[in-house]
């Protein structure tokens, strides 16, 4: 599978970034001529996740994404906290305040998981299938 074009960006670790980072995601897929509705909602999640649980000051996220040739699409987000790897949480506590949003990434990604990055970061990653995200737009 290769890498057809992909959009990489840093942004401020603050919940304007997050908000700007989905809407960079929007833009860049429609440009692409993807579905954008589950992509985004990944986003979302990710990207607060990062601002909410993967901030240290004075340090920024990344949000990158990648589309490759048959139109799958990986998302990441690399934040600053290589120690606090996000997890769902259990069966019993899904109507707790945190983890949520992880269920989402679930739901709507083909595939998600974590990978350690340099100077002690993460990257929180989800890829959609274009089968999977051709009916929600």
């Amino acid at each position: 599978m290769n890498q057809k074009s992909q959009l990489r960006i840093q942004l401020s670790a603050t919940r304007r970034g997050a908000r700007l980072a989905r809407l960079l995601a929007e833009r860049q897929l429609d440009e692409w001529g993807l579905p954008f509705e589950a992509a985004t909602q990944i986003v979302a999640e990710l990207a607060s996740n990062a601002v909410l649980h993967g901030r240290v000051r004075g340090r920024d996220f990344r949000l990158e994404l990648r589309r490759y040739d048959d139109d799958t699409l990986r998302i990441e987000v690399t934040d600053a906290r290589g120690d606090r790897p996000p997890r769902l949480p259990d069966p019993g506590t899904e109507l707790a305040e945190n983890g949520r949003g992880l269920h989402i990434v679930a739901a709507y990604a083909h595939r998600w998981g974590v990978e350690e990055a340099p100077a002690g970061a993460k990257t929180v990653w989800a890829e959609l299938a274009p089968e999977a995200s051709a009916g929600v737009t």
